[in-house]
């Protein structure tokens, strides 16, 4: 009787042929997809539908070219990637759960919004009765233009343009607008995103740099005395504070299904890979693990700080600058390493991404992304069919973009030679 393969083994050994650079992100109850041209979340809502909503990715290679140079390239795609993670998990709550006060204010407001439109329909008639009995040199010198704002468009984080496109038949509630004509709906939520956004990053310096930090000058003594043991303890305490933590959340049932989710997200992608039609029953029979996922970019991240942390001059700077030991010293530790993390997140990147990702088949990229697969059998779980149907209907509107933009690429007409 043959062996069956485990998913570290069938991932390495079954990468399909088709290789994309379609990536996502687990959601609550839904799964995010990123392409080149446009990015998707698909959320499966209490009544059972996908909704699905899509917006552009537009490059601003042009303008900022310099974003895109090796190093730097990373830190833009890390701040990029976590801008756009939070979008869509606000996207993801919005419609992943629904209760009877939802329901009673949405209704409640709809119909605020309707009586509101009532009253404006007949000071229009009003309005246009007033007009009729102007002279003529007047009325064609009035410029009558009502601008509520254009709900299509919004300008992420990053100050890039998305346009907004609703890809399924979601028909939401009307929302009331504020004086300024905003949605007062809207400013709550994307406070409350970067309010969340802005904790999370404040956590996780305290959790991933801070308390190893602190433990491990417990542990060793003075950084300068013992540099190398230092950053050795430092950076195995990271690993197991992170290592950790992935299991603790793991135990919770939202991130268990936020979890299986993950998984279907690399199911979905591996049947695309493999050039197979886009249904659950064909992604099913796929591992859920996949070589080019972010998670094997956390785990450079920490090997690469352990590098990074050594070789950078931290002694001559203490000694220079005569710092005295205990805290002020320790302080000082901790700045460097949060300071010095665009430069690790940068080599991580060309690393894990760049060289890793166009060469798969060199056996040392297998030996770097190792820790990383092993990663995600925490932070993926097997998923059912209707998670994956979510992760095919997310990935099939990033694919339908991509086909439109090679079709009008293809209908363009061809310079003749001169």
């Amino acid at each position: 009787m043959t062996k069956q393969k485990s998913d570290l083994s069938r991932a390495f050994s079954e990468d399909g042929a088709i290789k994309t650079h379609v990536g996502g992100q687990a959601l609550i109850e839904g799964v995010m997809m990123r392409g080149k041209y446009n990015w998707a979340v698909a959320v499966r809502e209490p009544d059972g539908a996908i909704y699905v909503e899509e917006h552009d990715l537009n490059s601003g290679k042009d303008k900022n070219g310099w974003m895109y140079w090796p190093l730097v390239r990373g830190c833009r795609a890390l701040v990029e990637s976590l801008m756009l993670g939070f979008k869509a998990l606000e996207i993801a709550a919005l419609h992943a759960f629904g209760d009877e006060e939802g329901e009673q204010k949405a209704a409640a407001e709809a119909t605020f919004v309707e009586a509101e439109a009532e009253l404006e329909g007949a000071a229009a008639v009003a309005a246009e009765g007033e007009k009729r009995g102007e002279r003529a040199a007047a009325r064609d010198g009035f410029d009558w233009k009502r601008d509520f704002g254009n709900p299509d468009e919004m300008v992420d984080g990053l100050g890039a343009q998305r346009t907004l496109e609703v890809v399924s038949e979601a028909d939401a509630p009307a929302r009331r607008q504020a004086g300024d004509g905003s949605s007062t709906d809207e400013e709550f939520g994307h406070r409350e995103m970067v309010v969340s956004m802005v904790v999370g990053l404040v956590l996780g310096v305290v959790l991933f740099i801070v308390a190893p930090a602190a433990i491990t000058n417990l542990i060793v003594g003075e950084y300068d005395d013992h540099t190398l043991a230092w950053n050795i303890v430092d950076g195995l305490l990271r690993v197991a504070v992170f290592v950790f933590y992935i299991w603790l959340i793991g135990r919770m049932e939202d991130i268990k299904r936020m979890f299986m989710y993950h998984g279907a997200e690399h199911k979905a992608i591996h049947c695309f890979e493999h050039g197979l039609p886009m249904t659950p029953e064909n992604a099913r029979q796929f591992p859920r693990l996949h070589v080019r996922c972010g998670t094997a970019f956390l785990i450079m991240v920490m090997v690469i700080a352990i590098l990074v942390y050594t070789i950078f001059p931290l002694n001559a700077i203490i000694s220079g600058f005569g710092v005295p030991d205990g805290l002020p010293k320790l302080v000082l530790v901790i700045v460097a390493r949060i300071v010095l993390m665009p430069v690790i997140a940068g080599i991580s990147y060309e690393i894990t991404v760049k060289w890793a990702g166009s060469h798969p088949d060199n056996p040392l990229v297998k030996v770097i992304l190792w820790p990383g697969m092993q990663m995600q059998y925490l932070t993926t779980h097997e998923p059912d069919d209707a998670q994956m149907e979510c992760a095919i209907a997310a990935m099939q509107a990033v694919l339908a973009r991509e086909d439109a933009e090679e079709a009008k690429t293809a209908a363009k007409p061809v310079p003749a030679a001169s």
